[in-house]
């Protein structure tokens, strides 16, 4: 299905007529405000800490580590973006692994004993290009996204997936091979696991993070917990029991690291999964709607009564700091980052891909209005694209949400906050256009990066790669 792409709208008037047609809800600033004036500069106290303006940097998977779970010069470049963004929040870097069969790929970054001196250092390559760029990092906020990829964990090889589940779950376990219970985790490899997050959660502190987040989110594995409903034992079935994983990391860093903060990223609603139809756009696959965690009745829609309940718990437990996101790059990506070109694996999209941003900045409003004690940083701005700063004005100026948090676009455009709040004019040859190739490429092998738009990624021979892979 062929929708208006967002380049396309060459005014702000053209953007907004655009959203009206579509009948959503999306506010959208017609004047931008700099430095002082800018809502998007305004600082901001979170969980006691001081935080300089409205932009975050949202934790992606990183695809160019070590086989033992190092950075590289990729990583650290990367990095570097992050700190000459702009943006005054990290929210965890991108995705670490607190065990090496929780991987989502084979070089994905590893938090343990041998890595940890290496993982500090890209905290502190961060913080000096930070520096350089701003002069002063007292306002920046830095934490380490902790994970473990569950079901769709590839630790040894990029093409074999190696899952570590928590619940049967036949449209998911179809698609990787899962014939039986062998992949299921016991209650004892979850006991350890919880182990494996405190220690990584110690280092963290240690190499000088702020707090840590506790993953629940995209489909792995703290975010499989939440609707194993139908797990038997310690950690499935109840509400009380979904959440112990949880429960029991936060009580174990509160213990052993006492003063390091804690967020959780996590998918406040899920759909059914889809798969490509007969004319290459998604439809809904069959599947069980009780194991879309915030979904409706349908697997559909979205139902807040258990996500709110978890906000309440993440507040009893002392959690202020709340990454939201929803659904799972791996079986229902328009949900989770809209986009107008899928990856080679994925499907065409089946709804205008602003529907998707509008859905996820509504949802996370919701859920700020009902616990207005959180902090709340929302995602699903990118597809935006050159009016993603006019939403994002608007959106936190309404305190729809407290944090604008930004994905991919920081890798074709790693200083846009800094543009934004200094009313510098967006670079348009810069703007992320969802082409997905920082998908696709990871995919067929090769390492993530914005192939189209980075003059560094683009001078690689893994791009001539990818396009004879797309083809």
């Amino acid at each position: 299905m062929a929708y208006p792409r967002v380049a396309s709208f060459k005014s702000h008037e053209a953007f907004v007529d655009r959203l009206t047609q579509l009948e959503i809800d999306l506010p959208s600033d017609a004047e931008m405000f700099a430095g002082d004036q800018s809502p998007l500069a305004s600082p901001i106290r979170v969980d006691g800490l001081d935080v300089g303006n409205r932009f975050c940097i949202l934790p992606m998977e990183g695809w160019d580590g070590t086989v033992d779970g190092k950075p590289t010069d990729l990583t650290r470049r990367r990095w570097r973006n992050f700190g000459i963004s702009g943006a005054k929040w990290i929210w965890g870097g991108e995705a670490v692994a607190v065990q090496h069969d929780g991987r989502a790929n084979p070089n994905q970054l590893v938090m343990n004993k041998e890595n940890v001196g290496d993982i500090e250092s890209l905290k502190d390559d961060l913080f000096e290009a930070h520096a350089e760029r701003f002069g002063k990092t007292d306002d920046l906020l830095v934490g380490l996204q902790l994970t473990h990829s569950g079901r769709w964990a590839k630790p040894n090889d990029k093409t074999k997936p190696e899952p570590k589940t928590a619940q049967r779950n036949p449209v998911l376990d179809k698609r990787l091979g899962i014939n039986d219970d062998s992949s299921m985790l016991t209650d004892d490899d979850l006991s350890h696991l919880i182990e494996s997050f405190v220690s990584a959660s110690v280092m963290a502190q240690k190499a000088g993070f702020a707090f840590v987040d506790v993953k629940h989110c995209h489909g792995y594995l703290g975010h499989e917990l939440l609707s194993a409903v139908d797990r038997p034992g310690r950690f499935g079935g109840s509400f009380e029991n979904r959440t112990r994983f949880l429960r029991e990391i936060v009580s174990g860093i509160h213990a052993e690291a006492p003063g390091l903060k804690i967020g959780v990223r996590v998918s406040i609603f899920d759909y059914l999964p889809y798969r490509s139809g007969e004319d290459k756009v998604g439809v809904p696959d069959d599947g069980d709607p009780r194991l879309a965690f915030g979904g409706d009745e349908q697997g559909l829609g979205i139902n807040f009564d258990e996500p709110s309940m978890l906000m309440e718990l993440m507040e009893q437990l002392g959690i202020e700091m709340v990454c939201t996101t929803a659904g799972s790059p791996y079986y229902n990506p328009h949900i989770q980052r809209p986009a107008y070109f899928p990856p080679s694996d994925g499907y065409g999209p089946p709804e205008d891909p602003l529907v998707g941003v509008a859905r996820q900045v509504q949802a996370t409003a919701d859920l700020k209005r009902r616990h207005p004690g959180m902090t709340f940083v929302g995602s699903g701005y990118t597809y935006l694209q050159d009016w993603l700063p006019n939403v994002a004005q608007a959106v936190v100026r309404q305190g729809m949400v407290d944090s604008v948090g930004l994905g991919r676009m920081v890798l074709s455009y790693p200083d846009l906050p800094a543009d934004v709040i200094e009313g510098t004019p967006m670079t348009r040859k810069k703007v992320c256009r969802t082409f997905s190739d920082c998908t696709t490429a990871p995919r067929k092998g090769m390492i993530s990066g914005c192939y189209p738009l980075d003059p560094y990624y683009k001078a690689m021979p893994e791009r001539e790669l990818l396009k004879a892979a797309k083809e």
